[in-house]
């Protein structure tokens, strides 16, 4: 039997963002998670990009053909999470609830584009909205 994949699509020049991605872990019963780089062409961008989802302002979990995003991906996240390791088991504490989620998301949002815009960095601008380039 084929286990399930599932996405999780972020921007991997953010440091924030790909420090989380890469110890986020879930239960190997739920399937296997694939990390995907939104700045790189994928189905799953175009998919995400069609459905009107602005990977600049939140990421995409993409599980059993549904796409959640931003504070509804972390939430997902936190249930399917491992409860191994001290991060994992933080992550499941403090998004498992949705309204906690719902409240703590756009505080992070904000400090990854204030990161970014210290860094430097342009913005994926998936929408191709005209002069978004820049945080």
């Amino acid at each position: 039997m084929k286990r399930e994949e599932i996405l999780l699509v972020y921007d991997r020049e953010c440091p924030a963002c790909n420090a989380y991605c890469q110890v986020v872990n879930i239960r190997d019963s739920v399937g296997d998670l694939r990390i995907v780089d939104a700045r790189e062409n994928s189905e799953v961008m175009d998919e995400i990009t069609s459905q009107g989802l602005d990977i600049d302002q939140g990421m995409v979990l993409k599980m059993g053909g549904q796409l959640y995003y931003g504070a509804d991906a972390i939430h997902a996240l936190a249930l399917i999470g491992s409860r191994s390791g001290i991060f994992n088991r933080i992550n499941y504490w403090m998004f498992k609830s949705k309204t906690v989620s719902s409240i703590l998301y756009p505080m992070l949002r904000f400090f990854r584009n204030l990161l970014l815009k210290i860094l430097g960095k342009t913005r994926i601008n998936n929408m191709n909205s005209e002069g978004n380039d820049k945080f």
